[in-house]
């Protein structure tokens, strides 16, 4: 079955981007870590495996944006809450796995273990310290379900348990717990020694 890795990402302008990492080290600094963070999560993500898929935002400028690796196929987020640009990213054929561009700490290895649990259950979920989630993935075998993600309360600790309370019945399996980094403290957690500016 295809394979497909979304990372949903947005355009590194200051002000735009990681703003409340940016309220903490200024909205430029965090817009060039961010810019600095996808790249190198981007080339340490591919792999034959699987193909990589970008779903960008703002969607005309991310479609035409000379930031992101040219070689990579290219989707707008389109519109609508979290929930709804992700479940559109999810409703690609085969299996999928969505994360987001913030998580310093995935490897390829942690990609590849998401899809192999794919191989035995529904949907898989990466959980993060904080309540939340850096992946989620699920199998191309049934439509993706019309109440996922909905009543969702993002950015908060229920996401995850709100998200899983959307896929009764289903087989749920779960990876590694990664952190994000939204907060200069998340920073220093996840990059011991990175600089900022």
């Amino acid at each position: 079955m295809r394979k497909t890795l979304v990372v949903m990402l947005k355009e590194p302008h200051p002000g735009r981007v990681k703003t409340r990492l940016g309220r903490d080290i200024g909205m430029t600094a965090a817009a060039w870590w961010f810019r600095h963070q996808t790249r190198s999560l981007l080339r340490r993500v591919r792999d034959p495996r699987w193909d990589l898929v970008l779903a960008v935002s703002p969607d005309a400028q991310g479609m035409q944006s000379r930031v992101w690796p040219a070689d990579l196929r290219r989707l707008p987020q389109g519109a609508g809450d979290l929930g709804a640009r992700m479940a559109r990213a999810l409703a690609m054929p085969g299996e999928v796995c969505v994360i987001g561009a913030d998580i310093p700490g995935i490897t390829r290895q942690d990609i590849a273990a998401a899809f192999g649990a794919l191989g035995c259950c529904d949907a898989v979920f990466g959980p993060a310290p904080d309540g939340g989630y850096w992946l989620i993935g699920l199998r191309g075998a049934a439509p993706v379900p019309p109440t996922l993600f909905s009543g969702v309360r993002w950015s908060t600790e229920h996401a995850l348990q709100d998200t899983l309370a959307t896929l009764p019945g289903r087989r749920i399996r779960f990876v590694k717990k990664l952190a994000d980094v939204d907060t200069a403290r998340d920073l220093r957690m996840t990059s011991p020694g990175a600089r900022a500016t």
